[in-house]
């Protein structure tokens, strides 16, 4: 008997045994699994947020066997906030062996939490690790103030306001402070509302010798305030070492409330210097603007006062003469302006001298004001006697004018369409080429509207006409081409493609494409055009809008506005005609020229004449404006272009615009930035039943979280893979992004009964990156929908976790994903972004800089992926709010870089276009200009 000590656990070893007259005998064994050693402390890691915690650890030194699993326990132990509990029992995770973190959600913002890490083999769990982690503690909560008088009284010197006590979260309540800014012409009002903090304290005598323009007034202990309470700014006390001086008479204060939780020696708050060292968080409130209003009392001597009564007669006497002279010149100038605008109405002021028209004068239908013209169009489309219907009914149908040179046998293979020529009388007549005088005819037509309003529309060039085409845009002198159709539409040639690549030569023309900028809904090309014989080289810019249908109509008139505005901005003020055209040049050109000239008239008369400009274009060329349905689309988009305003923003004048944007007026006690969410809401279009039909079939009720927030039919991404019996629904919608259409896909946080689909729709639409903005919660049916390592089976499809890092509070997992019903297909790489910033209680992320950092994060991964074209799947708990901020800002900041104009209205209004529950409240819409201003400062 031999005994062999002091083997290594798990290590397999062969031992050779040598008994005397027999062969050698050979073995193989190992030392039985024992429970394994303790997970290193040093490998244990955990990152602190306000209500998370991110833990990740490595495997024990000594495994002793095959590590099965790993079980987290944790409990509060200790806590800032004297509320929050901290005797309950412990929770338990377990993680498989393969998943060394984890993320701790719905914790106690301020609290120390224990965590006891233990792995296993199969025999069972060695030791534990201990390890303790503290979640930030988060600002105090003040009471809005929204809609309450926060002041009390004013005199000269002082303002009297109420302060009410904040809710401490995770830590007491250390301080209550109020701050003093005086108002100066140039300087913003900030909006009433929780904002950032002063962190400097700054005296009066400090702010005054400095030049700071607020000074901390008072600092209050938290137990002066157990209730609101009353405090008067200017009493010329002191409070806490900060003198409350006497305010100045006839001036303007913003007075701010801030509440202060301050706890230990280690910083938190992102607003801090890195010198600073005191943790610490806190909330400010706008909670007054106004002015003290009253005056010193004086005395007025009785001799004076009767002079100043004569004065002051004197004075009203000139004005009274004054009123009644600027009273006649209005009336003037109003006459004047009636016969002008009498002059513009008459359908006459649209033709060419000379010409006789079909049409009577304009007086059955005069111009509409902008005022009254949303009543108009409600009256129009609810009318039982006449609306939309019979009005485009009235206009006249066919020939009006004679086009004897476009019927010549040798331009018929010049016309794309028969019955759709151009007039003889408003014809472009080209310079005919030598030898050959029928080379004067193009199918196109002036537009000349008494000098508002010059143009070419035509038909889409044929291969014929490619020569001619480009002879006329030299000779007119053209620098913008807008095309309004597609090249091929249900399987038809729409227009011949007139345009090279890279470089063509079209008889004595050659025309290189310098550059093409793809957008979501339409493509700008720039050219340069140079002539064989000639020294000039002249640049044309065309401007091709993909989205409109054929006979039909855009579903919203978002897109199309904003390419008219891009187009008139890009036209030089010495170029000739824009030419525009589209398949036919009658239908949807008629509606963009219509548009356009309307738009100009809006702006400039404060009145439209849709009814009397859609007349005047059928004198010029057949049936403009081909459907009804298209003549309502012109009333609906120029009502929006109405509604809406012009909300673009030039880079170079944002700061200052936005800084006046969320300035208060005194007398409605609003901003510029709410009135315009309030008209975002107004024009964001309202889902029907039938809108989303699919999404409320009986089959489909158990994939949508909430019944009131579906996606509409035109949006969703059907499923593709097959799963047994489930259906091709999900609730999901595809979105435009600034450059590429249907780039975002927005969903709801994947159901239990659901995740399956999730990575079908992964799969079936080649995403490349997952954007998470809420919590797993399994209480609020959020379950985790990834494997943490390793290899899970979902359905059809087969997920493999490839890597995990972290990076500062974005999560980042790669996947490496797989079709199992079609193999041949190969993997697809996805990456996770799993955003840790956003706690479940607030309406917007803690830091803006955090959440700009993960647009660009992802931004960068999808530019590496897949050339660019992989899409992204952003989802949040409704598919709603949050995950509109996510898209939103991105296609600003695409939209920044691209045109250097930051328009978050049009961003918005573009995403509610397909779900009206994009970016949901006004501090979500502040949210998305706040972090495109850090982007223009950071950049």
């Amino acid at each position: 008997e031999e005994i062999i000590s002091d083997l290594p656990k798990w290590v397999l070893r062969k031992l050779k045994l040598s008994i005397p007259f027999l062969r050698y005998l050979n073995f193989c064994f190992c030392v039985l699994f024992v429970v394994p050693g303790p997970i290193p402390a040093k490998s244990v890691k955990g990152t602190p947020f306000e209500d998370k915690i991110f833990l990740n650890w490595k495997e024990p030194v000594d495994p002793n066997g095959i590590i099965t699993q790993y079980e987290v326990s944790y409990s509060s132990i200790r806590s800032f906030d004297p509320a929050v509990p901290v005797a309950g029992p412990p929770q338990t995770v377990s993680k498989l062996w393969n998943s060394t973190h984890h993320v701790f959600s719905h914790l106690h913002p301020g609290t120390t939490y224990q965590f006891f890490i233990r792995a296993s083999t199969v025999k069972g769990f060695g030791p534990a690790t201990t390890f303790n982690v503290t979640t930030n503690i988060s600002a105090p909560t003040l009471p809005d103030y929204e809609g309450v008088d926060a002041s009390l009284n004013e005199t000269a010197t002082t303002i009297t306001v109420l302060l009410r006590p904040a809710q401490a979260k995770g830590a007491p309540i250390s301080a209550y402070q109020i701050v003093v800014e005086e108002l100066h012409p140039h300087r913003t009002k900030r909006e009433t509302g929780a904002m950032e903090c002063y962190q400097v304290p700054v005296t009066y005598q400090t702010a005054v010798s400095g030049g700071s323009p607020y000074y901390f007034a008072a600092e209050l202990p938290p137990g002066n305030l157990p209730e609101p309470a009353p405090f008067t700014v200017g009493d010329n006390r002191t409070y806490q070492g900060f003198w409350n001086p006497p305010l100045a008479p006839r001036k303007g204060y913003n007075i701010y409330f801030q509440a202060m939780s301050s706890v230990e020696k280690v910083s938190i708050n992102p607003y801090l210097s890195p010198g600073w060292s005191q943790r610490h968080a806190s909330t400010s409130f706008l909670i007054h603007l106004a002015a003290a209003t009253e005056e010193p009392e004086v005395i007025p001597d009785p001799a004076k006062q009767t002079d100043r009564v004569v004065k002051i007669a004197g004075i009203s006497a000139g004005i009274l003469v004054f009123i009644l002279l600027l009273l006649v010149v209005i009336l003037i100038v109003k006459k004047s302006a009636t016969a002008e605008s009498s002059r513009l109405l008459d359908v006459p002021r649209y033709l060419c001298e000379g010409t006789e028209s079909p049409y009577q004068t304009g007086q059955l239908h005069p111009a509409i004001r902008v005022a009254d013209l949303l009543q108009h169009i409600n009256l129009m489309k609810t009318s039982d006697s006449y609306g939309f219907k019979e009005e485009y009914e009235s206009f006249f149908e066919g020939q009006s004018a004679s086009w004897d040179v476009a019927k010549k046998d040798q331009n018929r293979t010049k016309n794309r369409y028969g019955n759709i020529i151009a007039y003889d009388h408003s014809r472009v007549i080209l310079q005919p080429v030598e030898d050959d005088p029928s080379s004067d005819y193009i199918n196109a037509n002036y537009i000349d509207v008494s000098g508002l309003y010059t143009g070419i529309f035509l038909t889409g060039p044929v291969h014929e006409t490619v020569y001619d085409f480009w002879r006329m845009i030299w000779q007119e002198q053209s620098a913008c081409v807008v095309m309004v159709t597609n090249l091929v539409e249900v399987g038809r040639v729409k227009c011949y493609k007139y345009w090279p690549d890279d470089t063509e030569v079209y008889g004595d023309f050659k025309v290189t494409c310098v550059e093409m900028e793809p957008l979501a809904e339409y493509v700008v090309r720039t050219f340069t055009l140079g002539r064989r014989g000639y020294n000039e080289i002249r640049e044309v810019k065309q401007f091709h809008f993909t989205g409109w249908p054929d006979h039909g109509v855009p579903y919203n008139a978002t897109g199309l506005l904003s390419f008219i505005r891009r187009v008139k901005l890009s036209n030089p003020p010495s170029a000739g005609p824009i030419v525009v055209h589209c398949s036919a040049g009658a239908g949807r050109t008629g509606c963009y020229i219509v548009i356009d000239i309307m738009l100009d008239m809006a702006e400039r008369e404060g009145v439209v004449d849709i009814y009397n400009c859609v007349k005047a274009l059928r004198s010029r060329r057949i049936n403009m404006v081909q459907t009804e349905e298209q003549y309502i689309f012109i009333h609906d988009a120029i009502l929006e272009a109405c509604l809406c305003g012009e909300t673009a923003i030039p880079v170079c004048e944002f700061k200052a615009a936005y800084f006046d944007m969320i300035r208060i007026d005194s007398q409605t006690n609003s901003s510029h930035l709410k009135d315009e969410f309030q008209t975002l809401n107004s024009v964001t279009p309202r889902l029907q039943a039938e809108d989303c039909s699919i999404a409320c079939l009986p089959r489909n009720h158990d994939k949508n979280r909430f019944m009131d927030m579906l996606p509409p039919d035109r949006c969703l991404p059907f499923l593709i893979t097959i799963d047994g019996e489930s259906s091709n629904y999900i609730n999901a919608a595809l979105m435009d992004s600034y450059r590429q259409p249907a780039a975002f896909i927005v969903t709801q946080h994947p159901l239990p009964n659901t995740v399956k689909d999730f990575w079908r729709l992964v799969y079936d639409y080649g995403c490349t990156s997952l954007v998470m903005l809420n919590e797993v919660d399994l209480a609020q049916g959020c379950p985790q929908y990834w494997p943490e390592e390793g290899m899970l089976r979902y359905g059809p499809i087969q997920v493999e976790c490839m890597s995990c890092s972290m990076d500062c509070d974005v999560v980042n997992r790669i996947f490496r994903i797989c079709n199992l019903t079609r193999p041949q297909e190969g993997y697809l790489m996805v990456q996770q972004f799993q955003y840790l910033g956003w706690a479940s209680h607030r309406d917007v992320p803690a830091s803006k800089r955090s959440f700009l950092k993960l647009i660009l994060q992802v931004e960068k991964w999808q530019e590496e992926c897949e050339e660019g074209e992989g899409r992204t799947i952003i989802h949040c708990l409704n598919g709603g709010g949050r995950s509109g901020m996510f898209c939103a800002i991105g296609i600003v900041v695409e939209m920044v870089k691209r045109q250097n104009v930051v328009d978050v209205f049009h961003a918005v209004k573009t995403l509610r276009n397909s779900k009206p529950n994009m970016v949901e409240t006004p501090e979500q819409y502040r949210f998305c200009y706040d972090v495109v201003l850090e982007y223009l400062e950071s950049s």
